[in-house]
């Protein structure tokens, strides 16, 4: 019988590592500024949609986001390489204190060398983190839009929305829940008051129940003032959850529908444009007909025409192509409504609408 091959060993007596192993030091790994390196709980930042360019997604946003930083918050401070600690200077005779002294100058360092804006795997296709640090992601954000509104100056070309990102904890409906408690006092929680609604959409995510996170997340906010009432059409608030993998990340936005639903791409466009699209969805949905427009529509010619050498939009269910769970999107009733909310619209340079939620 013959025996066995036996492996002949590394070259140094050492074992070969598993693949598990590259994979988790991979993961472990920082960026430069010691920040992290993907979308985790803990973080604030811009969560931006984009379309099919993701690189092209980052520069774009570093740019506007610095553009729009500056004049918020002044030119960002970077610290000087060769600058060392100013507690070098004097020595202490006291072996604790001066280790102390030193641990604080190592973390103040690297305060300074992390970057205001940083961009951070998101772990989904088209879909570009921002991280942001001593930046209010919705005031930031909101000011972008703002301005954009007034001047009707298209800024990019790939970014579709812009959504800030207030905060992000765990993607299980307890963690949600406990979070989500403390983080809405702030717009909802008496004397504090304001009609809202609930946006929600999930990425390469399957184990979050929709309609389960909408009812707990509303009961929260009525909780906090029984005043809180939920509006469909046009609330003060909206709340926003986008779930990616196993991270939530929540926010709460003011002109939701005004921005078009921070979807920079539209809010550009005319209210003219505007009126005549809705004009057409409307006469569409009256018919008992999808609300999508035909090609050879005359808005969507004039639409190409103006839009001739801008790169073109595709929907938001079309920029996921890589995604490995599709979305779902479900008809949702207001209460003591008798008429149920539209899942979804398709128009021509825009994202599919997702759900007005309550």
């Amino acid at each position: 019988m013959a025996s066995p091959v036996q492996q002949s060993p590394q070259p140094g007596g050492g074992k070969r590592k598993g693949k598990a192993q590259y994979v988790q030091a991979k993961r472990a790994r920082r960026c430069d500024g010691g920040g992290p390196r993907q979308l985790e709980p803990g973080l604030q930042g811009i969560l931006i949609t984009c379309n099919m360019n993701e690189r092209k997604c980052v520069e774009e946003a570093y740019s506007l986001l610095n553009e729009y930083g500056d004049d918020m918050y002044g030119p960002e401070k970077f610290a000087d390489k060769d600058q060392q600690p100013s507690g070098s200077e004097a020595e202490d005779d006291d072996v604790e204190a001066a280790l102390k002294k030193e641990v604080g100058d190592i973390k103040a360092s690297t305060e300074m060398r992390l970057r205001r804006f940083q961009s951070v795997e998101s772990g989904a296709n088209n879909v570009v983190f921002i991280r942001t640090l001593g930046i209010e992601p919705e005031k930031l954000v909101h000011h972008i839009l703002q301005d954009i509104y007034k001047t009707k100056k298209k800024k990019t070309r790939v970014i579709l929305r812009m959504l800030p990102i207030s905060g992000t904890c765990k993607a299980f409906l307890e963690d949600m829940k406990k979070y989500a408690e403390t983080f809405l006092e702030p717009w909802f929680k008496a004397p504090n008051k304001g009609t809202f609604q609930i946006v929600y959409k999930s990425r390469n995510n399957s184990h979050m129940n929709r309609e389960e996170v909408i009812k707990e997340l509303a009961g929260i906010v009525g909780s906090l003032n029984s005043e809180n009432k939920v509006d469909l059409t046009n609330p003060q608030y909206t709340v926003v959850v986008e779930i990616i993998k196993a991270v939530c990340c929540l926010s709460v936005v003011k002109d939701y529908t005004l921005f078009r639903k921070y979807n920079l791409q539209e809010v550009v466009k005319s209210a003219k444009d505007s009126s005549q699209l809705n004009a057409k969805q409307a006469a569409l949905t009256g018919n008992g007909k999808e609300a999508k427009l035909e090609s050879g529509d005359k808005s969507n010619q004039k639409d190409a025409a103006e839009g001739k050498n801008n790169q073109q939009v595709v929907p938001e269910d079309s920029e996921e192509l890589g995604q490995t769970e599709p979305v779902s999107e479900t008809h949702v009733v207001s209460e003591g409504a008798a008429k149920p909310e539209l899942g979804s619209q398709v128009t021509e340079g825009s994202e599919s609408h997702g759900n007005d939620l309550s």
